[in-house]
């Protein structure tokens, strides 16, 4: 009786740890792992960041600057054909 007994306990112990053992990941699992968070995170960044200079580009501020540029660009091509006229 004890002999079964200890036969049935070594059986769950093994089961156990074999379970165990393929429930750990290799260094390849691993590394494959990591690699398609990396790309999935860049993938997330990329898209953000083109976003946000969308963002950036479009805003009232940025269309004002960029207006204000021309304007004064306009300005010193206006005074600089006056100051030199072409002959």
């Amino acid at each position: 009786m004890k002999l079964s007994i200890a036969i049935a306990v070594l059986m769950l112990v093994f089961a156990a740890h074999t379970e165990a053992q393929e429930a750990e990941k290799t260094i390849e699992e691993r590394f494959t792992t990591f690699g398609n968070q990396m790309k999935e995170l860049t993938d997330d960044l990329t898209v953000k960041t083109k976003d946000m200079f969308e963002k950036i580009g479009d805003s009232e501020f940025a269309i004002k600057t960029k207006n204000w540029f021309t304007e004064q660009l306009d300005k010193m091509k206006t005074k600089v054909d006056e100051t030199f006229p072409k002959q």
